[in-house]
C-alpha cells in the first residue's frame, strides 16, 4: 500500500498514466507535491479533434491510503467527480476509479458523449490500466465504474 499510495497520491504521476496522444503537460501544482484537499492541478491537453484546452482539477478529499477525490474547476466538461479507491487485497493494492461526469451543450453533448467521448473516456482508464500492470505487476488497478 505504501508503494501504490505513494505513486498515486503525487500528480507529478499523472504524466506517466495519460496517453501520450493526449499531449498532457501539467502547468502548476499548488502546495507541493503530494494531494491534499483543496489542492489545485492546472495542466493542457487536447481533445478530439486535436483542440489544446486548460484544465484545472480541484482535490476535494483525501483521506490517506484509503482515497482522494478530485473535481474538474475549468475544463470541457459540465460535470467531472472522479474517485480514486485503494484497498489492500491478497495479491496486492486494487486501485478502483469511480467517475462521473457530465457533458455541456444539452442533446449536442449527449450526441458527442454517444458518437465518441464515451470511447475516448473508456480508452484513457484502458490506457491507465495498461501503464498500470506494466508499473506494479497486478491486473488490480484501474478500474472505471462510470456513473
Amino acid at each position: 500500500m505504501p508503494e501504490a499510495w505513494a505513486f498515486f497520491s503525487s500528480p507529478k504521476n499523472l504524466n506517466k498514466i495519460t496517453p501520450k496522444k493526449m499531449g498532457f503537460k501539467i502547468k502548476y501544482i499548488s502546495g507541493g507535491a503530494k494531494v491534499y484537499a483543496g489542492q489545485i492541478i492546472c495542466y493542457t491537453l487536447r481533445v478530439p479533434p486535436g483542440i489544446r484546452i486548460q484544465w484545472v482539477t480541484e482535490i476535494k478529499h483525501v483521506k490517506e491510503t484509503k482515497y482522494f477525490v478530485d473535481e474538474q474547476r475549468i475544463g470541457p466538461y459540465a460535470l467531472w467527480h472522479h474517485q480514486h479507491h485503494f484497498s489492500e487485497t491478497e495479491s496486492g493494492v486494487e486501485m478502483v476509479d469511480e467517475l462521473v461526469y457530465a457533458l455541456p451543450f444539452g442533446i449536442l453533448g449527449r450526441i458527442a458523449h454517444h458518437l465518441f467521448v464515451e470511447r475516448e473516456v473508456h480508452a484513457i482508464f484502458d490506457y491507465r490500466k495498461r501503464v498500470l500492470e506494466e508499473l506494479f505487476g497486478t491486473t488490480n488497478v484501474g478500474i472505471l465504474k462510470k456513473g
